[in-house]
């Protein structure tokens, strides 16, 4: 397993370098025929490798994604190590430590099947139709991302991404500020009250994130932009986001607001996992892994699509380790063989009861 996910990891595969992509999803097919004997099919969408392992009628679906958040040449600055039980390298954790596990469960056990997708760090915004397609009529969906610690992940948060764009009328900042009218004053006013429209008490985050403005330094700016991450626990809290984004003011003569709405993913509610949630506990203490702990955490996965459809859905199978999204992302070793156990056996106690 480890010579498997040095293998993925040393493919780099940012999610916006298509050639990179390919390449890793190369490598993946290789491991996956080597490995499983299974079916392997390579797909495109938008350009975009798809990968789909086993026989798609199978009533168990695994979802996984070989996109990661680093550019190419981080193995420069976090190269593929093993050291003690602790494994470095770009992905390592999320979430290519979950496509090995999720490939050597196959070799175990039959009635599951396995779609990777390369666009999840994006939102899934290609990919998105074809994981509700190949999740309708699943008896369960389950989903190897990195642990939550060593919790799985019962309830995520739904995510929303905006950028918001303001024009205005450029002007000499010397000669004749006056005759301008700035965007980036505009920008200012609805960054803070974009901020204004976060809700601690409901677990609501509305955060303001890259943003540009102006061409030049002795110009008024004539265009602005910003992005906008948005995470709710529930559905409503999203609409009143949404709406408190389109009532945005610039407050300045001039400057004109665009909302434009990006990727999204709906709350994965913990109703959702219930019921795998506890077939996992019970599946864990049979194998001696102790007492199963569930987590809810903000981030959204492509488990979110599916257990929005009403799919029993559970999440956060995958490796267990921590810094994901950083150069100093790192896996548990150990957890690659315990992980691979767990969802085995989950896949084969989820088989017995879809039968009976």
């Amino acid at each position: 397993m480890v010579k498997d996910l040095i293998s993925l990891v040393e493919v780099e595969s940012p999610s916006n370098d298509l050639p990179a992509l390919h390449r890793c999803a190369e490598q993946l097919c290789r491991l996956a025929t080597e490995r499983t004997g299974l079916a392997v099919e390579r797909m495109e969408i938008a350009g975009r490798p798809v990968v789909r392992i086993g026989r798609f009628d199978a009533p168990i679906l695994l979802l996984g994604h070989l996109d990661t958040v680093h550019p190419i040449g981080s193995l420069e600055r976090a190269p593929c190590r093993v050291i003690a039980n602790r494994m470095t390298g770009p992905g390592v954790l999320d979430m290519k430590s979950g496509l090995v596990i999720a490939l050597h469960s196959l070799t175990e056990t039959s009635g599951a099947s396995l779609l990777v997708t390369s666009d999840e760090e994006l939102g899934s915004p290609s990919s998105r139709e074809l994981i509700e397609i190949a999740a309708t009529g699943k008896v369960a969906v389950l989903v190897p991302e990195p642990a939550a610690g060593r919790s799985l992940k019962i309830a995520r948060k739904g995510v929303a991404r905006y950028v918001v764009e303001l024009s205005g009328k450029a002007a000499h900042a010397g000669l004749e500020p006056g005759l301008g009218a700035n965007a980036l004053i505009g920008m200012s006013n609805a960054v803070l009250a974009t901020a204004a429209l976060s809700d601690v008490d409901r677990g609501t985050t509305v955060t303001p994130t890259l943003a540009t403005a102006g061409t030049s330094s002795n110009t008024v700016p004539e265009t602005a932009s910003f992005n906008v991450d948005v995470r709710t626990w529930v559905t409503s809290e999203a609409c009143r986001v949404d709406q408190g984004l389109r009532a945005l003011d610039s407050r300045v003569d001039g400057v004109e607001i665009h909302l434009v709405e990006g990727p999204n993913r709906p709350p994965f509610q913990a109703t959702a996992s219930a019921t795998l949630f506890e077939m996992a506990r019970q599946v864990a203490g049979q194998l001696g892994l102790g007492s199963l702990q569930g987590e809810s955490v903000g981030g959204g996965s492509d488990g979110n699509l599916t257990a929005a459809l009403g799919i029993p859905t559970l999440d956060g199978l995958g490796g267990v380790g921590g810094g994901a999204h950083t150069v100093h992302e790192w896996l548990d070793v150990g957890s690659l063989v315990e992980r691979c156990n767990l969802l085995t056996a989950l896949i084969s106690r989820c088989n017995s009861q879809s039968r009976n």
